[in-house]
């Protein structure tokens, strides 16, 4: 399938923005919400936050479920601001504690949170998205909920952010395309490989 380059953003802001409003709903309304939140503040971390609760929910108004959104977004930003912005410092101060201080932020669940740690953190770390549950279930696994499927999957000692990153975008791209049904799924070329290799 070929490098996916994600996520897609300019900017861990964006990035960060992004992954709290695709909750509950699809890309293309999340676009909408950040084309709208960059006229308005070019994702300055400055001018997000100088942003009034009623602007910043009528901005976030596509992509659905905005006045939760919107306290996400606000709690998430202010705990960025106290922590001067700096993810370096952020990871070297939680440590392996990162994860539970970012599921302890309003409306951030185990995916979001993964994903933060992922593309904005730069760690290493599994998503077990929709598309991703789906796939292993097609593949015989009993991944009924996140943590179901998390816990059953190591990814490899010498993987990087960079894998983390890569896996994730190509298991979504997939998903898109060949786990609308399982028929299609069994058209795939991965379905095809696996069975041809009796795996």
């Amino acid at each position: 399938m070929g490098p996916q380059g994600w996520w897609p953003a300019d900017s861990k802001v964006e990035i960060l923005l992004g992954a709290i409003l695709v909750q509950n709903t699809n890309w293309n309304n999340v676009a909408r919400s950040l084309t709208k939140l960059q006229q308005e503040t070019n994702f300055l971390p400055e001018k997000l936050q100088q942003l009034s609760l009623p602007q910043l929910q009528s901005l976030i108004r596509p992509s659905g479920f905005y006045r939760q959104k919107s306290r996400s977004i606000v709690a998430a930003i202010n705990w960025l601001a106290e922590n001067k912005w700096d993810y370096q410092a952020i990871v070297d101060q939680f440590g392996a504690k990162l994860r539970s201080q970012l599921l302890n932020l309003p409306g951030i669940g185990q995916e979001t949170a993964d994903v933060l740690l992922v593309y904005v953190f730069d760690q290493v770390e599994f998503i077990a998205d929709h598309y991703t549950r789906k796939l292993f279930n097609y593949l015989g696994y009993q991944a009924n909920s996140y943590q179901q499927l998390k816990q059953q999957l190591k990814l490899p000692a010498n993987f990087t952010y960079q894998d983390a990153q890569e896996l994730h975008g190509l298991l979504d791209e997939f998903g898109k395309i060949w786990l609308k049904n399982k028929s299609i799924f069994e058209n795939s070329f991965l379905f095809l490989e696996l069975k041809k290799n009796k795996i």
